[in-house]
């Protein structure tokens, strides 16, 4: 119980600190993130310029922080989407079964086949890059996991009292399916929506990092990585701080999918 309260709150500490960077982003920025400085180019950490500027004398911190809301946008749509089909999808298999959960599996499988960031990429690749495709292309990528974590639990649900009172009543499957069996899927859902969330942010810095995520002078905690290479004996910093806005965005969120997963157990003891 204690190793739960404690994740609990240093994860949600963490992720309140993310949202609350974004948040500060769209009333205050020390500087411009995208404009153009050549007077003060690669200028370390001081009191101007509290993270230091980067090659073209851009403010470092003010980019990090449009980086977090572009990675926070980006995962959040990605999640959205990914969830709300999946789930539907994932219910619509456990509840018809037959060749309707045939289909869906195969297909899931077909798309599983393919490692998620490979897949991502050839789907980018075919159009274009832009956040657009970017979240398109992850959304795929993560749907079969939702789908068939749904799925089991649909078929666990399904065969409840409640649910065969609702069909013997005359309900219709879409009523039953959105009345009685989704509500009933939310502990993992909300449990595996907080993990995609830290995944798509690893996979979005991921691709930017390869130059396929979102177009540059759009900064991005991947491109700013992807930037600092050649900087990384005169200009640390540069890759230091995308590197722990990566690192502590990832701890927070996986200690507030540890504890809700904890807590949201029913084989936990009391």
């Amino acid at each position: 119980m204690i190793n739960i309260r404690l994740n609990a709150a240093l994860g949600g500490a963490l992720t309140g600190l993310l949202l609350l960077v974004v948040a500060l982003g769209f009333v205050w920025m020390p500087y411009d993130p995208i404009a153009i400085d050549l007077a003060h180019p690669l200028d370390p950490p001081s009191s101007a310029h509290w993270f230091g500027t980067d090659e073209f004398g851009r403010d470092v911190l003010s980019r990090a922080m449009l980086g977090a809301r572009i990675s926070v946008a980006i995962a959040l749509a990605v999640v959205v989407a990914a969830v709300g089909a999946g789930a539907f999808i994932g219910a619509l298999a456990g509840l018809l079964r037959g060749w309707v959960d045939r289909v869906v599996m195969g297909l899931s499988d077909a798309i599983l086949a393919f490692p998620g960031m490979l897949l991502a990429l050839a789907l980018i690749a075919v159009m274009g890059a832009s956040r657009g495709s970017m979240v398109l292309a992850l959304a795929i990528a993560y749907l079969p996991s939702v789908v068939r974590v749904v799925r089991g639990a649909v078929l666990s649900i399904r065969e409840r009292e409640f649910v065969e009172a609702s069909l013997v009543a005359g309900d219709s499957r879409l009523y039953t399916l959105f009345s009685h069996i989704l509500p009933n899927t939310l502990p993992p859902l909300v449990v595996l929506a907080t993990s995609l969330f830290g995944w798509v942010v690893l996979s979005e810095s991921a691709l930017s990092f390869l130059g396929v995520g979102v177009p540059p002078p759009a900064p991005t905690w991947g491109n700013m990585l992807s930037a600092a290479r050649p900087y990384m004996e005169n200009g640390s910093w540069l890759s230091v701080v995308p590197g722990l806005c990566i690192a502590v965005t990832l701890l927070g969120i996986n200690l507030l999918g540890d504890a809700l997963r904890d807590r949201l157990d029913p084989r936990r003891e009391a």
